[in-house]
């Protein structure tokens, strides 16, 4: 079988500057797509594994995606060779005596998730969607999109695929819900926390769900609904410029993003709400330039990884093709909501967008304290660090404890997701306590927090394993240095270990290990542990863990620096120094000797501790220093 030529080859080579640059890009990422849809056009089979739902849906799901590009496309003008294709999949989708229907929906439906661009097409551009449609066909499309108001949707970002749809038929003069539109809204509000924060729904959690779900459907129905509901547009808007300055400490300067949170398989809608905040005309916050090279230069970034298959269709997974990190609900189309960060593509090249510089990040603080989403963001020397306070409620999506428990996430480590449950190795607990029965060799660690709290850039939090278990951790954040300190109140004898940050090894790599610590350093970075408090004696060691393969989202093969003890029931203490540099940047003629001296390096005096016989005091940033007592 011949292979059509890889789209990824040439998108790398793409400059990614002009509004051509990324009509361009668009092209080749959607034309290795083509050959995919079904006979009807209805369904995009884009790869073969599955998901929590049926195939065919899977398969709606991946033609619905490629939308979420398509309609910016058609609103600034441009066309597309699958806009054919696409108008045939929704006369044949919606038509039930069709092969290809898309099918009646049912209570929590994915596919009441892939109507939210219908409505948003419906709204932006009737002329290139709904007029080409014959009278039947357009009864049948609103007839199977009307389905939404009579299923629930999920209490969280999910609300809005019902305000979308409803605003694409009240913008076409069609009935539409007007009592589940605006309950919708207003229950978008019980999920407002302040500051521009968001949680995904009530007691949810704050990742990338709000920048690229919420705020970018509020920006969404801003802009096509402004005359319609100027004051809840008004408000959106605001709520965005609120937002910005504090989500924009999220990006590296190379246009990296912080590994964080579920559905990272989505990529590089990381950047989609810098593209809705472009789109809404966001007053008051950052020039279009500064957005600009947001958006550009995080698209620059991801098209540089290993994302595409030899065909260059997106893969699942995060810097290289992983389903060990996928989402039960990431199915072989999911990926293209990524999309989603195409949106400028709807504003002409006079719009400041494209007609201001590409600028640089703007000065930002070193040190970033966002309470709403229990995170202390660090940046120092293009690495972004996220330090993490835990969350009071959890939920049953996959790995939730790795993706919204570690005590920091990294733009330039990532972070890994347990393989298997046997092991240290299987876990991958890299910057996590993890937690065992002695002997037994099953890990818990962190899940949900009894108590979560931020003072400066001091993070603490209490959190129970078992019921017998009562850990209170306190971490110090910094880079490249940062301390941790844990009070461990053990009702059975446990086995623990401490990890570092987890370090791409396929490269050439060093390594060093004493009684006191374990550090790494390859091509891609260094990274190191030591114990300062709890971790000498006869069961404390510090060892190189060698995680199992396709754990870490950024490299495919990790080293994980990791300490570990054995401790009897009772109090214990435990304090330990991390450290985490992704600049590979040899300052020894050797990795190992390069290794062992990043172990006798002392932290930064402001990430230090001073231990006692009773107490340890953590001298803050602030240098308001914190007392914490061991008696």
């Amino acid at each position: 079988m011949e292979h059509r030529p890889a789209a990824s080859a040439a998108i790398q080579d793409n400059p990614l500057i002009t509004r051509q640059d990324l009509v361009q890009a668009l092209e080749q990422l959607t034309a290795p797509l083509q050959p995919l849809y079904s006979p009807g056009g209805a369904r995009l089979r884009a790869g073969k594994t599955g998901a929590s739902y049926p195939s065919a849906v899977a398969e709606m799901e991946g033609f619905s995606r490629v939308l979420w590009g398509l309609v910016p496309l058609l609103m600034g003008g441009g066309s597309s060779p699958l806009l054919d294709t696409v108008l045939d999949g929704i006369r044949h989708g919606t038509d039930p005596a069709h092969d290809e229907y898309w099918g009646d929906v049912a209570d929590y439906d994915q596919r009441l998730v892939e109507m939210a661009v219908f409505g948003f097409a419906l709204a932006a551009v009737p002329e290139q969607i709904w007029t080409p449609l014959a009278a039947q066909e357009q009864d049948n499309l609103y007839s199977w999109l009307n389905q939404i108001n009579a299923h629930p949707c999920y209490d969280c970002n999910w609300l809005f695929f019902n305000v979308l749809v409803n605003a694409g038929f009240k913008k076409l003069g069609l009935a539409y819900d007007r009592e589940q539109l605006e309950t919708n809204l207003q229950r978008m509000d019980a999920f407002y926390l302040g500051e521009g924060w968001y949680s995904d729904g009530v007691n949810g959690h704050s990742d990338y769900y709000v920048p690229f779900a919420i705020h970018y459907y509020g920006l969404l129905y801003a802009k096509l609904m402004e005359q319609e509901d100027p004051e809840r547009s008004a408000l959106f808007k605001k709520r965005a410029e609120l937002f910005a300055p504090q989500f924009i400490s999220w990006f590296a300067p190379d246009g990296s993003a912080l590994p964080y949170g579920r559905s990272l398989a989505y990529r590089f809608a990381q950047s989609a709400f810098w593209s809705a905040y472009a789109y809404a005309d966001v007053e008051g916050g950052y020039p279009a330039g500064v957005v600009k090279g947001l958006v550009l230069r995080n698209l620059r970034w991801w098209f540089s990884q290993e994302i595409f298959d030899r065909d260059g269709v997106l893969t699942i997974g995060y810097t290289y093709p992983n389903l060990v990190m996928a989402e039960n609900y990431n199915a072989p189309g999911s990926p293209y909501w990524a999309l989603k960060t195409f949106l400028p593509l709807a504003l002409g090249e006079e719009h400041p967008f494209w007609k201001e510089d590409e600028l640089m990040l703007p000065e930002l603080p070193a040190v970033s304290v966002q309470q709403p989403a229990h995170l202390v963001m660090v940046r120092k020397a293009g690495h972004v660090a996220g330090f993490n306070s835990g969350h009071l409620y959890t939920n049953e999506h996959t790995h939730t404890s790795a993706k919204y428990e570690k005590f920091v996430y990294s733009t330039g480590f990532g972070f890994s997701v347990p393989r298997a449950e046997w092991g240290l190795s299987q876990g991958a607990f890299d910057c996590m306590l993890a937690l065992s029965e002695s002997g037994d060799n099953l890990y818990r660690v962190r899940r949900r927090n009894l108590k979560s709290e931020i003072t400066d850039n001091v993070l603490h939090c209490v959190w129970k394993p078992w019921s017998d278990v009562e850990v209170s951790t306190w971490i110090v954040a910094g880079l490249p240095w940062h301390i941790r300190v844990h009070r461990i109140a053990a009702g059975r004898a446990l086995d623990i270990a401490e990890g570092g940050f987890s370090l791409g090894q396929e490269a050439q790599r060093g390594q060093f290990i004493s009684p006191a610590g374990a550090a790494a350093c390859t091509d891609w970075g260094a990274t190191a542990i030591k114990g300062l408090l709890g971790y000498a004696g006869p069961t404390g060691k510090a060892e190189l863990i060698m995680p199992n393969a396709n754990t870490n989202l950024l490299r495919p093969r990790t080293v994980l620096p990791t300490l570990t003890a054995s401790l009897e029931p009772g109090v214990h203490w435990l304090v330990s120094a991390v450290y985490g540099d992704p600049q590979a940047n040899p300052f020894m003629d050797s990795w190992s000797r390069q290794a062992a001296a990043i172990l006798e390096q002392q932290p930064e005096s402001s990430l230090n501790v001073v231990i006692e016989q009773q107490t340890i005091t953590v001298l803050t940033a602030d240098s308001h220093n914190m007392l914490i007592r061991m008696d």
